[in-house]
């Protein structure tokens, strides 16, 4: 049995606050032109418009709101625009209070809001990496983050990925590894891993792929 089949309950909490402590301060030392650049990973949305995202799905996790059509993108766009007159800093600090308080509301869901953690750390990914700041899908959450995809991808039941890491000492298996179909093989960074399966853009990225197409690996 491996860390992928076993649900540890502080982990999304955990992964939410590594990132903060990352975010949160880089987010406060931007210009607010940064905030209006717009992102390739979510075409469409601005830098902006990704945070007030994640700030507004935090803020419905921890106060509960969850009725019907809630994380739809129809319902994605009206929070977007519910914050459309807020300044950037009252978007990030809203997004500051969210990472910090919806750790212990995911951890008593039962696993039912781990992936909110994943999605939070991929959009966090997406700020960084239109910002040209270091650890764009990866940093100190990386760790964290790979055990929820495995998970996430295992629980999901999707095609089962043995993937060789140039810069993680240990192979990790993703998807479901019990069916009959052969594991496909990745070869490359971790970082690179994760944005396909984020179904982000790989474009001038080394990496092996064998036995799947990568529009196979997008989760999203």
């Amino acid at each position: 049995m491996t860390s992928a089949d076993v649900r540890d309950s502080e982990l999304p909490g955990r992964l939410l606050i590594t990132e903060r402590d990352a975010l949160i301060p880089l987010l406060r030392a931007r210009p607010d032109t940064d905030f209006a650049l717009p992102t390739t990973a979510c075409p469409g949305w601005s830098v902006r418009d990704v945070l007030a995202h994640c700030s507004s799905a935090l803020m419905r996790a921890v106060e509960g709101r969850f009725e019907k059509g809630a994380f739809s993108p129809e319902s994605n766009d009206r929070d977007i625009a519910e914050r459309a007159e807020w300044s950037n800093a009252q978007v990030v600090d809203e997004l500051e209070r969210g990472m910090t308080e919806a750790g212990p509301v995911i951890a008593a869901a039962g696993g039912s809001l781990d992936a909110l953690a994943l999605g939070e750390w991929v959009h966090a990914g997406d700020v960084r990496d239109v910002l040209g700041e270091p650890g764009a899908y990866a940093g100190a959450g990386l760790p964290d983050a790979l055990v929820l995809l495995a998970r996430f991808t295992r629980e999901k039941g999707h095609l089962p990925l043995h993937a060789d890491l140039d810069d993680v000492d240990d192979p990790l298996r993703l998807g479901d590894v019990s069916g009959d179909r052969t594991p496909a093989r990745y070869i490359g960074d971790a970082a690179t891993l994760v944005r396909l399966y984020a179904g982000r853009p790989v474009e001038g990225r080394g990496f092996e792929l064998a036995g799947a197409e990568v529009k196979e690996l997008n989760i999203f």
